[in-house]
């Protein structure tokens, strides 16, 4: 009887070894996938670092509220539609120069 208990132990103790071995398979990997996902994705830097925290409350007021005001103008007083879009292009694309010229800092 303690032949068959030890045997049974041993088959027991055998499959567990096995369990233990493939948990530690799939949990390795899944750290290898982590470090690798973790590697290849950009990382945020906190606080004020992008383009939009780099201007005050006010200032983005003031960049939104004129251009606003500059679109509304465009729509307003000019006649024809292809001039509307190109001034509304052009715009767009000269804004950032005015802004650095205007609060004489980069973006």
């Amino acid at each position: 009887m303690s032949k068959e208990r030890a045997r049974r132990r041993a088959v027991r103790e055998a499959e567990a070894a096995r369990e233990r071995v493939v948990r530690q398979r799939r949990l390795a990997r899944r750290q290898r996938t982590r470090a690798l996902v973790r590697r290849l994705t950009p990382q945020w830097r906190r606080g004020r670092t992008g383009r939009l925290g780099r201007r005050s409350r006010g200032e983005r007021a003031a960049i939104v509220g004129l251009s606003l005001a500059a679109l509304f103008g465009i729509w307003t007083f000019v006649d024809d539609l292809a001039l509307r879009l190109v001034l509304v292009v052009l715009l767009l694309l000269v804004l950032p120069a005015i802004v650095v010229i205007a609060l004489d800092r980069r973006i």
